[in-house]
């Protein structure tokens, strides 16, 4: 198989020295193909406005499940090129010795992104979705603590199948009441399991159950979309943290080391919606 190389960056320098605001989102465990399928079906026409022209963006994660993930996320390892490792980055942490910081990359100062972007004037938003964000105990607080707000209930995680349409009701409420920019994040949870609550008679998670999470998170998106347009133009990333694995080559969920697992959808842009 062919590997396209990787679009041209987009230039998230110029967003952060503009002020713009950064929407940051994590389609949690979705994976490569199954963003793929919907999108080439017409079932993510909104989530298509936020990705831009190019489509999905085959990525490798650097992690196999969602604390790790989030937190070389944060540290400005987003999912890597599958044919370039090293490529530039677009935000990067001041270290030295780093191969992948560039003219065009954001390099901060702090121990992460947040607190980097923060320290540019930026308001942080969290809007939890799976546990690693629901803050019940330390471990799960300590990404939900980056930020200057961060909210998490039952109805944001993913065993109620109206998180899309609530987490984004309160993506919405947060960007109405800042005053300055916002870094804002969202972790859809509603690609994570349990997704078979998405199909009616569904008994175990598949390809398809996913795919019909997806389009529910795609079809809660318009207020935010909405909302963003109200604000002006914006730098959006989206992506998953990694996938999940429905029975290939005898493999089930994720934290392990598998294609379909560390496959991932990736897509950055500087739009105007």
């Amino acid at each position: 198989m062919t590997i396209p190389s990787p679009p041209a960056p987009v230039s998230a320098r110029a967003a952060v020295a503009e002020k713009r605001d950064i929407i940051f989102i994590t389609l949690d465990s979705l994976r490569f193909d199954v963003a793929q399928s919907v999108l080439a079906e017409g079932r993510s026409p909104h989530l298509s406005q936020m990705i831009g022209p190019t489509g999905w963006e085959m990525r490798h994660s650097p992690a196999t499940f969602t604390y790790a993930a989030h937190q070389s996320f944060f540290a400005g390892f987003l999912p890597t090129p599958v044919n370039a490792p090293a490529a530039e980055r677009l935000f990067a942490l001041r270290f030295e010795g780093s191969r992948s910081i560039g003219a065009s990359t954001v390099v901060l100062d702090g121990p992460d992104i947040v607190s980097g972007l923060k320290a540019c004037g930026y308001h942080t938003i969290c809007v939890g979705g799976v546990g690693f964000f629901n803050k019940r105990n330390p471990i799960s607080q300590a990404l939900p603590a980056l930020f200057d707000d961060s909210t998490w209930s039952p109805s944001m995680g993913p065993v109620d199948p109206r998180s899309p349409r609530n987490q984004v009701a309160c993506a919405v409420e947060a960007l109405a009441k800042a005053q300055k920019p916002v870094f804002l994040f969202i972790n859809f949870s509603a690609t994570h399991h349990p997704t078979r609550v998405y199909v009616r008679g569904a008994r175990e998670d598949s390809i398809e159950t996913q795919a019909a999470a997806l389009a529910a998170i795609d079809a809660a998106l318009p207020p935010l979309i909405d909302a963003l347009r109200a604000r002006g133009r914006c730098f959006i990333l989206t992506m998953s943290d990694h996938g999940d694995a429905f029975g290939e080559d005898g493999y089930h969920g994720h934290r392990l080391a598998h294609p379909a697992v560390l496959n991932v959808p990736f897509a950055a842009q500087d739009v105007l919606l």
